[in-house]
């Protein structure tokens, strides 16, 4: 197991532990999530302080190139992780390639919307609370790094290799924290703001820079030079690659 693995799966289990301390303090401790609503965020604290800091130092990394412990899919878009292919680029290929990986995307895009929109009814319904909104947010917190090291649904749409060239790694922020669009209050507004600014930003880049997100134009993305090892299958497809 490679080193960024083990850094994965122990961000995982962290985020288990995250998510049945929230479970607990929702129950125990309500008054605590009290910092959710309207300013409340700058009129006490809460241990909810230290996950908003959490989150927005992850988000700031995907923003600023900085060198983090992180996956090169997630770094990706910047100059320092591209490294020109020795073959000429095909930018016929290329432009085809971003516009199917693209539209499969924005497939992802459309049905997490629908999701979303779902529970902004049973929230406006008052079927469900802040609270319960914010621990949906920590389960998607969760599913994310599952999605990573154990198993990734959304391949099944996009249908990229791995996480190296995946095409939304870096939507993780908006989706994990799109439920609480409906919340308002400093605190959600803040997480949404920003991880709308991480999405618009990693979206720039691909139209910007397509050559930084393809393995057939930068080197640094395919399975023989991978550095990760961060995807399950990433044995076989080196093998593979290297034949």
């Amino acid at each position: 197991m490679s080193q960024l693995r083990k850094i994965y799966f122990a961000r995982l289990f962290w985020r288990i532990a995250v998510f049945a301390i929230c479970i607990y303090i929702g129950v125990y401790y309500k008054n605590l999530f009290s910092v959710l609503d309207g300013l409340n965020f700058f009129k006490s604290f809460s241990p909810l302080h230290i996950l908003w800091i959490i989150w927005i130092f992850d988000m700031l990394v995907q923003i600023v190139p900085v060198n983090a412990k992180t996956s090169i899919g997630s770094q990706k878009l910047f100059s320092r992780c591209f490294k020109a292919s020795h073959k000429k680029i095909d930018y016929e290929a290329l432009k085809n390639y971003i516009s199917s990986s693209t539209k499969s995307a924005y497939k992802i895009f459309v049905l997490w919307a629908v999701l979303i929109a779902l529970i902004g009814v049973l929230y406006s319904l008052n079927l469900i609370d802040k609270i319960q909104l914010f621990l949906i947010t920590l389960f998607f917190y969760v599913c994310d790094v599952i999605c990573v090291v154990i198993w990734c649904p959304f391949r099944l749409i996009i249908k990229n290799r791995c996480c190296t060239t995946c095409r939304i790694f870096n939507w993780d922020h908006i989706m994990m924290f799109s439920p609480l669009i409906f919340m308002g209050g400093f605190f959600a507004n803040s997480l949404v703001l920003m991880s709308f600014a991480a999405w618009l930003i990693w979206e720039v880049s691909v139209m910007l820079y397509p050559e930084r997100f393809w393995e057939h134009s930068n080197e640094t993305l395919k399975c023989s030079k991978c550095t990760d090892k961060l995807c399950t299958q990433y044995c076989k497809n080196n093998i593979k690659n290297r034949l």
